[in-house]
């Protein structure tokens, strides 16, 4: 929902290894997140329409308020734990196989 949306991960003290959150927006778009009320560091993984990974931005500060993103249209991202996308090796390139994320319907 969208106020699922505006909480994301804020407030939690622990996100176990294999729980995240993904945030998938009604068309592509600019996104920008922060860090507000967000106690653990996590690695934000940036999808396009298509399913790509654009861009990765690992171990974000917790608390940090600055808005971070790519500046082009992204369809989701998907929060996880800071350092996992190091750990499972995954890329800019890689694809998110999702039908939530690449229906162009949506």
């Amino acid at each position: 929902t969208n106020e699922q949306r505006s909480l994301g991960l804020m407030n939690r003290k622990i996100l176990n290894q294999n729980n995240g959150m993904i945030f998938i927006y009604p068309k592509s778009q600019i996104v920008k997140m922060w860090m507000k009320n967000t106690y653990i560091p996590l690695d934000m993984i940036f999808i396009k329409q298509n399913g790509e990974i654009d861009t990765i931005i690992k171990m974000t500060k917790p608390l940090e308020l600055k808005p971070i993103g790519p500046n082009k249209p992204i369809k989701a991202v998907l929060e996880i734990n800071g350092g996992l996308t190091t750990y499972l090796n995954i890329q800019k390139g890689d694809k998110v196989i999702s039908k939530e994320i690449t229906n162009v319907n949506k």
